[in-house]
């Protein structure tokens, strides 16, 4: 029998760190590429906005992928989070969202080896933990006959880190969680999956090192871990989240042992105090049923990893979710759910769920680039 929005747990609050949320439904990251000059603008403030009212829309919005450094930009026109002039566009965009009664979080992004030279200080190749080129494309704007023109095209060859280079990502990562806060976001949410730099040291198909951070499951997971030991002493742990994929292939992410890899990962994290961990289920964007290694990835055996570690942070579940699964996953155990392309064309995607409301598809051709179509002109119910 489907419960009713009164006694349905997806529109019941719950405490999650440092923030009170009025019911579970998490506008999930989208990387949209609006942001012309890396910079934010009052477009995206719109978007936001419209989104952010907990009423109908997000309890909590966490923003698109946000680079921390120039180095860590690998897609065009993404906003970054790493100059005074990024972090005072950004105070547009959480004042509106804030303005609306919403909370917004800024997830922290390095793009590791999937970026282009195009795309890279000096033009200089993109950095990784090994010179292995991912098989994977990345998104360039080119200015053709006066039109910005949006295509993809295979990243570039990467260049291993030094490891007299790590210790500066990681100060990146905790610098960025400050500026985020003096941005006006709520808290931050670190970026550690879907092939990108700190999921490509954690994975042995893209981490070939031989020295500390390289090799068995403790170092590879290292710099993860300092991270987010910096993130949290940053900001407070109670204003951090973390995102983690552990079977996606996206962007040639692959490990043989991900059931191992990732439950020492959450049982090093858990003392950490997060105010929760956001787990993709399955292939980001696709089969939730997905896997890698030789037996299906157990999520319910993760999440007991993580509890009986000592973690109390908030688990959250995304991909593919409509009510009816989410409800089932809040009855099973999980705390929070994320849905992403919904809130693409759905502003108002926590009021069509809660009354059973049918839901408009999203324009794939505007997921990427462009201006107000596709982006802040999908109406809300009647």
């Amino acid at each position: 029998m489907t419960s009713t929005a009164s006694t349905s747990l997806l529109f019941q609050p719950l405490r999650v760190g440092a923030w009170a949320l009025p019911h579970r439904v998490v506008m999930a990251p989208l990387t949209r590429n609006r942001a012309p000059g890396q910079l934010p603008n009052a477009l995206m403030a719109t978007y936001y906005a419209q989104r952010a009212d907990p009423r109908d829309g997000a309890a909590l919005i966490i923003s698109e992928a946000t680079p921390v450094c120039p180095e860590g930009h690998g897609y065009a026109d993404t906003p970054g989070l790493h100059s005074p002039e990024q972090v005072q566009a950004w105070r547009a965009v959480t004042d509106a969202v804030h303005a609306a009664g919403g909370l917004i979080v800024a997830q922290l992004w390095h793009v590791g080896r999937i970026s282009h030279t195009a795309l890279q200080p000096g033009g200089q190749a993109p950095v990784a933990p090994s010179a292995v080129r991912a098989q994977a494309k990345t998104y360039l704007i080119e200015t053709v006959d006066g039109q910005r023109v949006g295509r993809f095209v295979e990243v570039s060859q990467p260049r291993a880190l030094r490891l007299d280079e790590l210790p500066g990502i990681v100060q990146a990562y905790a610098q960025a969680a400050r500026n985020a806060l003096d941005a006006g976001f709520d808290g931050v949410e670190v970026h550690a999956a879907n092939g990108y730099l700190l999921d490509q040291f954690l994975r042995r198909g893209s981490n070939l090192r031989t020295d500390a951070y390289g090799g068995p499951i403790e170092h590879r997971a290292r710099l993860l871990l300092e991270v987010m030991q910096a993130v949290t002493e940053a900001i407070g742990p109670d204003r951090v989240g973390l995102r983690l994929s552990p079977v996606t292939p996206a962007n040639d992410a692959w490990d043989d042992e991900p059931q191992p890899l990732f439950e020492y990962v959450v049982r090093q994290l858990a003392p950490m105090g997060l105010a929760y961990l956001h787990i993709i289920e399955g292939q980001t964007g696709g089969a939730r049923d997905f896997q890698q290694g030789a037996q299906p990835f157990d999520y319910a055996a993760l999440r007991r990893a993580y509890r009986d570690a000592g973690g109390r942070g908030a688990w959250m579940v995304n991909n593919g979710y409509d009510r009816a699964l989410a409800e089932q996953a809040l009855a099973q155990g999980a705390d929070l759910v994320a849905f992403g392309r919904p809130f693409i064309s759905n502003p108002d995607l926590t009021r069509r769920l809660r009354e059973g409301l049918p839901l408009t598809e999203p324009d794939r051709r505007t997921f990427y680039g462009g201006g107000p179509t596709g982006y802040t002109d999908y109406p809300r119910a009647p």
